[in-house]
């Protein structure tokens, strides 16, 4: 693929009905999402990305910061516990066919540069061990990201590996 067609933006809502169709899509291994919390999404979020190839939609990622009281996930709630300054990986969806093109490696290099710009050292993601999501768990090895927790949610239906990876190698000495 030209990489040179890919462009990484923010999302608008004329955007909504491509997130919202792929993340129903790919439900099995995020949370749901309607028209009503994507639009609270857009009113909190730190991030809301879009990829597009060729002028075609075909990925998005959802990132908050911490001390976003509204939001109600369970992980998320964790890592506010445990982290005092976080970049928070909500969600990120590439499109079925566009996966394995490296677009998701890219949106989170696009998430790291943007942790680093604004001074955060940690960015924190969940991963699915139950069910057992591989794809990701190897994805997210990839680009640095260690388990520093796990939880079981939805009345014990999903389990998750909580997962951070410390962008900036001169972070103060107590981070994970």
């Amino acid at each position: 693929m030209d990489m040179t067609k890919v462009q990484i933006r923010k999302a608008e809502e004329k955007d909504y009905p491509f997130i919202l169709r792929v993340n129903e899509e790919n439900v099995e291994v995020l949370s749901p999402m309607n028209e009503e919390r994507l639009r609270k999404f857009a009113e909190f979020a730190e991030l809301i990305l879009m990829v597009e190839v060729d002028g075609q939609p075909a990925a998005f990622l959802i990132a908050l910061r911490e001390g976003v009281d509204a939001y109600d996930s369970e992980n998320y709630r964790w890592f506010s516990k445990t982290f005092e300054r976080f970049l928070y990986i909500d969600r990120i969806v590439i499109d079925e066919p566009f996966r394995g093109q490296g677009l998701g490696r890219r949106l989170y290099l696009e998430v790291f540069s943007h942790a680093q710009r604004t001074g955060v050292f940690l960015v924190t993601a969940e991963i699915d061990t139950i069910p057992y999501n591989a794809t990701s768990l190897n994805f997210h090895k990839t680009m640095g990201f260690r388990e520093v927790g796990t939880q079981v949610i939805r009345g014990g239906m999903i389990q998750v590996s909580l997962q951070v990876v410390c962008i900036d190698t001169d972070a103060p000495e107590n981070m994970p």
